[in-house]
């Protein structure tokens, strides 16, 4: 994890536009909400999908940027004042707050029309076709029919109680789409899989996807501001629908390690190449922060 964190690291420095190209305060703002924390989820995601495919390294860096400028972006927005309103993340102030909320608007639109000109300016699949479904599968996760579209369900959703089903969809869009993603663009990145393969991975992608919600959810209820990096609490204050206010803290637990069995049985079909898969299987369930 920390050779593929380190790697993402001296990636994204060096395919986020640098601080002394015009209009500077607008990079310096992409590259503080992209650079120096976060757990790199998502593209140690996509390396470990890639191993399935004996996708290249230099291929997986430059797709984990892509998603990750997506992530990016996305908190960037989320934590504005017309969305969550937070003032911390990543243990440091949010980009609105340090910088301005027109510039922090303008570095999450900038990060995610950068991320799809790396999808399309590199060669990541040796067959153009393959490389263009990775697009769609980024657009798909990223629009409203997946992160767009979860954060407006939660929008929608602020003050009501959500039945478990109704949660789970839109945890689905909100965070699981892009983790999805992830996973699916890095086995793209190699050879192809047959259907049984696309099938196993995609259902373990979308396993991990939702026990990464649950699992944040938890900590959200239980962990400190300073253990976070971000501000605690702050779903139940603002009259959010989590699982913990679903289902209680323990039966959240219990469906997270559900999520995990599920994961690491259905990577059982992939042999021992999914054995990081299911590492970060672990990961996800186990973290506490």
């Amino acid at each position: 994890m920390g050779e593929v964190q380190a790697r993402m690291e001296d990636a994204l420095s060096r395919l986020l536009p640098p601080i002394h190209v015009a209009p500077a305060r607008l990079h310096a703002a992409m590259r503080y909400a992209a650079l120096g924390g976060g757990k790199r989820v998502r593209p140690l995601l996509g390396f470990a999908a890639g191993e399935l495919t004996g996708a290249a390294p230099e291929r997986l860096e430059i797709a984990g940027a892509a998603v990750e400028m997506i992530h990016a972006y996305s908190l960037v927005h989320d934590d504005l004042p017309c969305m969550d309103d937070d003032v911390l993340r990543r243990g440091k102030p949010t980009v609105h707050v340090e910088y301005d909320e027109a510039t922090a608007l303008l570095a999450g639109d900038a990060l995610q029309t950068l991320a799809f000109q790396l999808l399309a300016e590199h060669r990541l699949a040796d067959e153009p076709r393959a490389q263009l479904e990775m697009v769609k599968l980024l657009a798909i996760a990223a629009g409203s029919r997946g992160m767009a579209g979860g954060q407006q369900i939660d929008l929608d959703s602020t003050g009501k109680t959500l039945a478990l089903p109704e949660l789970e969809f839109m945890h689905i869009h909100k965070t699981g789409a892009l983790i999805r993603a992830a996973v699916m663009i890095g086995a793209a990145c190699g050879k192809p899989l047959d259907e049984a393969g696309r099938a196993s991975l995609d259902r373990y992608a979308k396993a991990v996807g939702l026990a990464f919600q649950v699992v944040d959810d938890v900590l959200d209820s239980e962990a400190s501001t300073a253990t976070l990096g971000k501000t605690a609490g702050k779903d139940s204050r603002q009259g959010k629908s989590t699982y913990v206010s679903a289902l209680g803290a323990p039966k959240a637990k219990a469906l997270a390690e559900e999520l995990r069995a599920d994961a690491h049985a259905t990577l059982g079909k992939l042999g021992s190449r999914g054995a990081r898969l299911a590492a970060l299987a672990d990961f996800v369930v186990l973290r506490k922060f």
